[in-house]
């Protein structure tokens, strides 16, 4: 049932009132990293501009030759574009945790303090959600 409410009362919680609202810094979940996020035409990315460990390398990519470079600098967000039906962003995310690809919506809570992303593989209700904290 929470599932449900959640579901119908999210449209009254999101913040996003410009496709652009996405547009900023966060902390990452941990608040181990900086995430810029940037629009670029007309599609969003959000790359990773500062860590603890800035000397870190990617080293799950499934891409062998991709392995020797930084995190720092990777857009870990990428081809995000905005849907105004739903008030969120819909596109793709890397996890240089685990080296996978996911499908990806985020949005934005907390008078646009706080952005929700999801990630998952096939339907976003099977998945995985994160906080970042904008950085004023």
């Amino acid at each position: 049932m929470s599932k449900i409410l959640t579901i119908l009362l999210l449209p009254l919680i999101t913040y996003a009132t410009d496709k652009n609202d996405c547009v900023g810094l966060f902390w990452s979940p941990d608040k181990d990293g900086k995430i810029q996020v940037y629009e670029k035409e007309g599609k969003y990315y959000g790359k990773l501009v500062w860590s603890e460990r800035p000397e870190e390398l990617d080293t799950e990519n499934p891409d062998e030759k991709l392995r020797s470079r930084k995190k720092v600098g990777l857009d870990l967000f990428y081809d995000f574009v905005f849907d105004p039906d739903d008030d969120e962003w819909n596109g793709m995310i890397y996890d240089p945790q685990s080296g996978n690809t996911y499908k990806c919506n985020m949005w934005l809570i907390e008078d646009g303090k706080i952005l929700k992303v999801r990630g998952y593989i096939g339907f976003s209700w099977i998945g995985r959600t994160e906080e970042f904290e904008r950085i004023e």
